[in-house]
């Protein structure tokens, strides 16, 4: 995934003028409208404290809150006031490269963007990559001037920033200037696997699965000179939906309880249970005496996937103290609980929720477990009782009311689900995955759009480059009538993050706007990546497209 944020976008801690400063007013002003997710009318009144009193660090924050409110006027003016008071930086010139994108200035952009490649700062492609994936209007405008950067030999030659820019090109859907950036990596660098791996992860994501795979089997036969790229390897297999191919190249290098842990997992996924009681009977040969705890907890898990049950006990019963030991106490609730032996499973559940010598984290996730099960088993009243006696045992538990919230909201319990979210909130009033949550769910369920905003540009503040707070952004916009620049936001959480719900909004704007094709490509997009999305089949139904 591209880098979460940008040192030059992240919240700044608000200055704290002197006793009688012209700008105390209208910067209390501020942060009581960044609080409320107003961040037009934020940007403005840092703007203002910053001409009342000269502060530059002021100017800098209204520029970039102006930024994520997307007013360009008011953060060209904090740009200005920056620019005559600050030393040249990484982060103006980020800023000055944003905002010229965005207003169409190409050559400006050019010259700030080179002007941070160039700088000898090692940080400064960074900053660069960040103004180019969040400035431009439209993904042509974008790809331009990524091009003229490279016509101008201004692109790093370090192959990290190599990598991350071909990237970019990538997500921008520019073909031809990912096949050239690429020919530039090659060229400099010919036998690094990275550059191979890079090839086939951008050809799988275009779906160009045989070009991908070719990459991958080019790559497979030169192992034994690169170890090193193994693991990466196996990821990329994995990625591909190979996970039988990802579990025979992890047994192919050194072993350890990772390794291993990683080969069940896709041997797993593969539905392979030769090659897990090949692994499981590899795992007890080495097994001896006390034995490593971590191996003992990977035996149980292999041995439950396998359906051992009574061997899964055995083993989960043998891990020895310490935090593993919670964890082997929670698996023995799952496992009797996948015998039918549910009784038990619950009884063991309440065992660690009613053992004070257990850690508070095990506790709570005894809890989350039990309301699990009880979803599984279809029984929603005994799910939310697991819940409610979860808070009632640990009243401010974060993780409980957030699971209990999104429980309610899978159940069409909008107002219940406001609540426990609200509640969260006033426990921790920054807490970021509440404040997406709320301001989606609102977003979605409610008509209720100007406050859902409010609350989502809260948590683009503290965590702007986040995929799913991009999508709520996104989706929000969409349900104001903002289709156009709805559109941008989605495609721009679909780069970072291949979700099935993002992809299905962005098939529901196109359909909205008449693009009706490009919708259907979506439509299929999401299917393949989970066919059973609530998202996507809520879209079918609105739009007919399934019909």
């Amino acid at each position: 995934m591209l880098l979460a944020c940008a040192p030059w976008q992240l919240a700044a801690k608000t200055p704290k003028p002197a006793p009688g400063n012209v700008a105390l007013e209208p910067m209390l002003a501020g942060e009581f409208a960044l609080q409320a997710g107003k961040l037009d009318e934020a940007a403005k009144h840092y703007l203002e404290a910053a001409r009342k009193s000269g502060d530059i660090g002021l100017a800098e924050r209204a520029a970039r809150i102006a930024l994520l409110a997307n007013d360009d006027r008011t953060a060209n003016a904090a740009l200005a006031l920056w620019k005559r008071g600050a030393e040249p930086s990484l982060a103006l010139s980020a800023t000055e490269a944003t905002l010229a994108l965005r207003g169409g200035k190409a050559a400006t952009a050019v010259s700030s963007l080179e002007a941070l490649l160039r700088n000898p700062d090692p940080r400064g492609w960074r900053y660069a990559l960040i103004a180019l994936s969040a400035g431009g209007k439209d993904t042509a405008s974008t790809a331009d001037v990524l091009q003229k950067l490279r016509e101008r030999d201004a692109l790093p030659k370090d192959m990290d920033a190599q990598l991350a820019f071909a990237g970019l090109a990538q997500r921008l859907q520019q073909q031809p200037l990912v096949d050239a950036l690429i020919a530039d990596i090659v060229k400099a660098h010919p036998n690094e696997p990275r550059v191979q791996l890079l090839q086939a992860s951008l050809a799988r994501e275009a779906g160009n699965l045989d070009d991908a795979r070719q990459q991958l089997e080019a790559l497979r036969s030169r192992l034994d000179e690169i170890p090193g790229a193994r693991l990466a390897l196996a990821g990329e297999y994995e990625a591909l939906g190979d996970a039988a191919t990802s579990a025979a190249i992890l047994a192919g290098g050194p072993q350890n309880t990772q390794t291993r842990a990683l080969r069940a997992a896709m041997l797993s996924r593969a539905k392979d249970d030769p090659g897990l009681e090949k692994l499981y009977a590899e795992l007890k040969a080495e097994t001896v005496g006390p034995g490593d705890p971590r191996q003992r907890l990977l035996l149980g898990q292999v041995a439950e996937t396998l359906k051992k049950y009574d061997e899964a006990l055995q083993w989960y019963d043998a891990v020895a103290g310490g935090n593993l030991r919670d964890v082997a106490r929670l698996r023995r609730a799952s496992t009797f609980h996948a015998m039918g032996r549910k009784d038990e499973g619950f009884a063991a559940l309440r065992a660690l929720q009613n053992d004070d010598a257990a850690e508070g984290e095990v506790v709570r996730d005894a809890y989350l477990a039990e309301a699990e099960l009880r979803r599984e088993d279809g029984d929603e009243k005994g799910e939310f009782d697991a819940y409610a006696r979860g808070l009632a045992a640990m009243p401010d538990e974060l993780a409980i009311l957030y699971s209990r919230a999104l429980a309610w909201e899978r159940v069409d319990q909008i107002d219940r689900a406001e609540a426990d979210l609200r509640k969260l909130l006033v426990i921790e009033p920054d807490n970021v995955a509440a404040l997406n949550a709320l301001g989606y769910t609102l977003a979605d369920r409610t008509t209720r759009y100007r406050e859902a905003l409010e609350l989502i540009d809260r948590a683009r503040v503290a965590d702007p480059g986040n995929a799913a707070i991009i999508d709520s952004h996104g989706w929000v916009l969409y349900r104001l009538g903002r289709n156009e620049e709805a559109l941008v936001q989605l495609e721009r959480s679909f780069a970072l993050n291949k979700d099935a719900e993002v992809a299905a909004h962005v098939a529901e704007v196109l359909w909205v706007l008449g693009r009706k094709d490009e919708a259907q490509k979506w439509f299929d997009q999401a299917r393949r990546i989970d066919p059973e999305n609530r998202s996507l089949r809520r879209a079918l139904e609105k739009t007919g497209a399934g019909s």
